[in-house]
């Protein structure tokens, strides 16, 4: 199993990822940007905005070692990453797995059952693809699909985006929707968009993802990802579902 990690380098006010060969990653590697093309991004719903949870998604709390975060996904417009993510949820796969990398104003990474970012596997017994949206962003707070620089390589390996320094000026998201821009004035990354499944946003608890990323770890992150995993174990203890999609 390759290894999946988020590979971190600052770029201006922007976060710019670089995936490694044997890793499963949050990687940003080009410029590519989503353009509005033939569709009025400002029309788009945009269900990352609110805190509300509507009868098409779904909600999960994530009790953690260090506090309860709740998250809403959102399975119409990633029904994959949601179905893996919530039986997984149902099945205890995730449960007394550690968020094996922490990166200070990036993000938290769990999900492996290694605990060093080798392992994990979906619910079908293999890697399938990214599903990218128009009207999913890795704003702060999003719950994306870690995943390799290999095809199809996304398996149980998730991240929460913890960055929160205004990055809403870079050039990368001037043809996003507006709403969408304001949100990335209060954090975020990016240059991960179009690159990696967002399926959910925290929507409670974000002070408990800021102190498990504030955790002490064995050293800085480095080019590889090494060094970013917490001297005393944090822990995912459950998760469980509060709502399932209509």
């Amino acid at each position: 199993m390759k290894k999946m990690i988020l590979t971190l380098a600052a770029a201006t006010s922007l976060f710019l990822l670089t995936a490694c060969n044997d890793t499963t990653t949050t990687s940003s590697s080009s410029d590519k940007t989503t353009t509005s093309e033939s569709v009025d991004l400002n029309s788009l719903e945009l269900p990352q905005l609110s805190t509300e949870v509507k009868e098409n998604e779904d909600l999960v709390a994530l009790e953690t070692t260090e506090g309860t975060i709740k998250i809403k996904l959102f399975p119409e417009i990633a029904p994959k990453a949601v179905e893996n993510f919530m039986t997984h949820a149902k099945n205890g796969y995730y449960d007394g797995l550690t968020f094996h990398r922490i990166v200070e104003d990036f993000m938290i990474q769990g999900g492996d059952p290694n605990g060093d970012g080798t392992g994990g596997e979906s619910i079908w017994g293999k890697g399938f693809g990214e599903e990218i949206s128009k009207q999913l962003y890795h704003i702060r707070g999003a719950l994306s699909m870690a995943k390799s620089s290999a095809p199809n390589s996304q398996g149980s390996q998730f991240f929460i985006v913890q960055n929160h320094d205004d990055v809403s000026d870079g050039r990368a998201i001037q043809f996003y929707p507006q709403k969408i821009i304001d949100a990335y004035k209060d954090g975020g990354a990016p240059t991960l968009d179009g690159k990696y499944t967002v399926f959910g946003q925290v929507i409670e608890g974000m002070e408990v993802v800021d102190k498990i990323a504030k955790a002490e770890t064995t050293g800085e992150a480095n080019s590889n990802g090494e060094d970013s995993t917490p001297k005393d174990p944090v822990k995912i203890k459950s998760i469980k579902i509060l709502q399932e999609a209509k």
